[in-house]
């Protein structure tokens, strides 16, 4: 900075001034000083300014996965919003026990961030009280903060309940649901969430839930095959699955289609997220409007870095049934109810 302001014959504050883009430095002037610091490649430090103003320029995103699409599009759209407000990107990737507990152990985004979003992870109590105490403003996209910081997300067991209904008002009776088993604990809560609107949905139908017919299988297209197979041995199987997401009724389909098992005319099967899969293999499913929900929680953590008020801290958006191929009457119905 002294050698801009030598080069321009001001003074080191005349050139912070308008370099900051403050009032008190005439046009003509911090034009002049642009190009003296633009031709002795001058660069603001980071760190330096930091001392200055508390900020570091900088927010986290906390995130368990970077190649599923779900948090691969809130990724996006979170980067979006940020990086068009002038902040770096820092990203903590915890996909594996390890790097998550060290995380919630050393906490390395303290003095190194202005914010962070974290991106659909279910947390323990411990993590939240660690992310409540950090002394810094926190998004959760796809996941529940405590103490009324600011989220984005959706009713899950709304969406549940939406594919029941769907099910039911087609005639189905005996419907079963895959849930996912998670040993990271990435997608507890959506799971309890979309299992209580599954079996909230069922009562108010006045329809059983066997308690055979909702089958736990780890996450992803594996785990949901496996879990088709189970239901498909019992001595009586459901006419429709609903699986809690789009990856895991892939893996249904699969098995169904190897087991010679009609879709839908001898079974429907209903998943949830509307992912691009989804379109593919013409699944039904329960839409939600993922990039939407980064670019809501960027805005969050904007609002809050800049301490702008915001009103309604705590978004939900709506969620859609979907209808395509995979969803019709059951065997011998004569008409939907």
């Amino acid at each position: 900075m002294a050698d801009v302001a030598h080069a321009v014959g001001v003074s080191s504050g005349t050139v912070s001034r308008a370099l900051r883009g403050l009032p008190g430095v005439s046009d003509a002037l911090r034009r002049r000083i642009l190009r003296a610091a633009e031709n002795l490649d001058y660069v603001v430090s980071p760190a330096a300014s930091g001392l200055v103003t508390g900020r570091t320029g900088s927010v986290a995103v906390l995130v368990p996965f970077i190649a599923r699409w779900f948090h691969a599009q809130v990724l996006a759209a979170v980067h979006e919003v940020l990086r068009g407000a002038g902040f770096e990107i820092v990203l903590y990737h915890v996909e594996g026990t390890a790097e998550r507990r060290e995380f919630f152990e050393t906490l390395p985004v303290r003095r190194r961030a202005d914010g962070l979003v974290v991106i659909a992870l279910s947390l323990t109590e411990r993590e939240a009280r660690r992310l409540d105490g950090l002394g810094m403003p926190v998004v959760g996209a796809g996941t529940c903060l405590p103490g009324g910081l600011p989220e984005v997300g959706i009713d899950d067991s709304e969406g549940a309940a939406k594919a029941v209904h769907h099910l039911a008002n087609l005639g189905h009776e005996r419907i079963g649901m895959i849930r996912t088993t998670d040993d990271e604990g990435v997608h507890q809560g959506v799971s309890r969430r979309r299992l209580a609107g599954f079996r909230s949905a069922m009562g108010e139908r006045g329809l059983e839930v066997a308690p055979a017919a909702v089958v736990s299988a780890p996450w992803g297209a594996d785990g949901g095959a496996r879990a088709m197979g189970e239901l498909l041995s019992l001595r009586e199987p459901p006419t429709a699955v609903f699986a809690e997401a789009d990856d895991v009724a892939v893996g249904a389909l699969r098995t169904l289609r190897r087991s010679g098992v009609d879709v839908p005319a001898d079974m429907s099967v209903v998943g949830f997220d509307d992912s691009p899969v989804a379109e593919l293999l013409d699944l039904t499913t329960v839409g939600q409007s993922v990039r939407e929900q980064g670019l809501v929680a960027g805005r969050l953590l904007l609002d809050a870095v800049q301490q702008v008020g915001t009103g309604d801290s705590r978004v939900r958006l709506g969620t859609r049934l979907v209808t395509r191929g995979t969803t019709s009457r059951p065997g011998g119905a004569s008409h939907p109810r």
